[in-house]
């Protein structure tokens, strides 16, 4: 049977990659995926064939990887964070469905959620929800719905695709919306080229976060009621001290 693997790399570095990542991409004869991630890998497999497409181009990428493997060969695509999570996982068992004798295998990876909530300290630390502002694939009245629902609820919000050059003006639109169910002094933090050179973080309240330098390479994370900064750190807590007092008195 001809395989595919769908290889989630994390942010970028090989310290990010799983040891399950890492095995994929050296089984594979060829690693395909969108130019800029393929270039995060290329110099850690040399003497493996490589094929890449630009944005855009993703079913036309996964059905070449596809019909690659049914020649022969193993294929790995390579997506930026997690395959499964807004990657190509999903476009490639769709694909392969329409041919015989072949395997997705899905890798899973570090996706923008966890890595960036690590450099912030632990802004994830309850229930929580990620959203994409791309509306690419995704219509407006759809990402604003979701934007509503998730504010009420009070979950923390982990934004991809914040802003970009012909969506300069989404973010703003987003903290709007989300300023109508949580307050402007909710905690929020950004984090931009996690583990990539020239990575920067900040926290920030709500109502300061649309003139933060956020683009397309940053994730934000906006808080829910119980957000707080501790020494520097954005922290979601989990809820552990209302059954354990003593915990915080250092008695456990």
């Amino acid at each position: 049977m001809s395989k595919v693997y769908a290889v989630g790399i994390g942010p970028g570095g090989e310290e990010f990659f799983t040891q399950e990542a890492k095995a994929a991409l050296e089984r594979a004869d060829v690693i395909a995926g969108y130019t800029v991630y393929v270039d995060l890998v290329r110099d850690m497999f040399p003497g493996k064939e490589f094929f890449t497409t630009p944005m855009k181009q993703e079913i036309e990428r996964c059905r070449w990887a596809i019909e690659t493997a049914c020649s022969g060969k193993t294929v790995a695509v390579v997506c930026s964070g997690d395959a499964g999570v807004y990657g190509m996982a999903g476009l490639m068992i769709e694909l392969a469905d329409q041919y015989d004798d072949v395997e997705i295998e899905v890798v899973a990876g570090v996706t923008a959620a966890n890595s960036g909530a690590a450099v912030l300290g632990a802004p994830l630390g309850h229930d929580f929800c990620l959203i994409s502002l791309s509306d690419l694939l995704t219509p407006w009245e759809l990402i604003e719905k979701r934007l509503h629902c998730a504010s009420e609820a009070d979950f923390a919000i982990c934004l991809y695709n914040p802003r970009s050059k012909k969506r300069a003006d989404y973010l703003q639109k987003a903290c709007n919306i989300m300023m109508e169910h949580k307050s402007p002094d909710t905690i929020c933090g950004w984090v931009k080229n996690i583990g990539r050179e020239g990575q920067e973080y900040n926290i920030v309240k709500l109502s300061e976060l649309e003139n933060e330098p956020v683009d397309m390479f940053t994730t934000v994370f906006i808080g829910s009621a119980t957000t707080k900064v501790i020494a520097g750190r954005m922290v979601t807590p989990r809820g552990y001290e209302k059954h354990e007092d003593s915990y915080f008195r250092g008695n456990i």
